[in-house]
């Protein structure tokens, strides 16, 4: 983990942040999907993920591995908005998918993009060119074609996930303005995130009657080496998630970590129907997912032309921070 430099402006380094996060975050919803099914306690899951992340940086930090910065109680509190939206996302998600199918949670955070696109263009930020409009708009539509075509309604599992996508829209747009502004490294704005959300968490688990009785399956579930073997990967992937999701939005932008997002949720889909509870195949819902890929090709092609026809930039963000 290092800061940003002048290789992440080039067109390269935004590919690969945007296929590092894809490939994370595909691998974690199955992941969160089968610790679930064996562990029901969401907020514990994700207080223990949130706690490897800070350790592993923090020692990280402490044997020179990374370059982050030390804590600073100044920028905790200007990320603060960012931890509390971050779990909030986090916390709806994980609940929404203890009971809800992969398809349909997918289709659901797909609606993410258009209500990106929608914040930024409110907040200000300018408005977006035709092909990247029509793009997150065309993806949209297949969300909704899709979700109509192959899922039964559940009123408590859709208003959790679409609660998530709300908060996953403010925490995105958020990061991306903390990154550039504050001159932060995807790892800093990961170790704040984490850092802050302890005590929130904490207290969620003591106020939900999580604990300590989530702590007493958890001892007991120890003696599963499966068990155990997937707790570890999930604390792992939780972490090259958080890292690679902060990546791609300050080396891209909020708009294009939900598109890819979008994208990887074509393959999770897929995988959703044979995988961990399969669901039946309607021609609505293939219809649907063929148009959502076809826009997200489509941005994926816009944002690439407008990144070409931009000059490269002699100083980084980061850089210019600093000096």
């Amino acid at each position: 983990m290092d800061n940003r430099s002048d290789t992440e402006t080039s067109p390269f380094w935004s590919l690969f942040a945007a296929l590092s996060y894809g490939i994370a975050s595909m691998a974690m919803v199955f992941i969160n999907k089968a610790i679930l099914m064996q562990y029901s306690h969401s907020m514990t899951l994700l207080t223990l993920q949130q706690l490897a992340t800070a350790l592993l940086i923090h020692f990280g930090r402490q044997m020179g591995y990374t370059k982050a910065r030390a804590l600073d109680m100044q920028t905790a509190k200007r990320l603060l908005p960012v931890s509390l939206f971050y779990n909030a996302n986090v916390a709806f998600a994980l609940a929404s998918l203890k009971g809800v199918n992969i398809p349909m949670y997918i289709a659901i955070k797909r609606l993410t993009p258009l209500a990106v696109l929608i914040a930024g263009f409110s907040s200000g930020k300018g408005k977006p060119t035709a092909q990247v409009a029509l793009s997150v708009l065309l993806t949209a539509a297949g969300v909704l074609i899709a979700a109509f075509g192959d899922f039964s309604f559940d009123l408590f599992g859709y208003s959790l996930a679409l609660t998530s996508v709300f908060f996953q829209t403010m925490y995105l747009v958020l990061v991306e303005r903390s990154g550039a502004e504050d001159g932060l490294s995807s790892d800093e704005i990961m170790f704040y995130n984490s850092f802050l959300s302890l005590p929130f968490l904490m207290f969620l688990i003591i106020a939900t009657g999580e604990f300590p009785n989530s702590l007493s399956l958890l001892f007991a579930k120890s003696n599963s080496l499966s068990f155990l073997l997937i707790l570890i990967l999930s604390l792992v992937m939780g972490i090259v998630l958080n890292y690679t999701m902060f990546l791609c939005t300050i080396v891209n932008s909020a708009l294009t970590t939900t598109i890819v997002g979008v994208l990887k949720g074509v393959g999770s889909t897929t995988l959703g129907f044979v995988l961990l509870g399969g669901v039946q195949v309607h021609a609505l819902n293939v219809t649907g997912l063929v148009i959502n890929t076809a826009g997200g090709l489509w941005y994926s092609y816009a944002k690439y032309q407008q990144k070409k026809s931009k000059p490269p930039r002699l100083t980084s963000d980061v850089e210019a921070h600093r000096k």
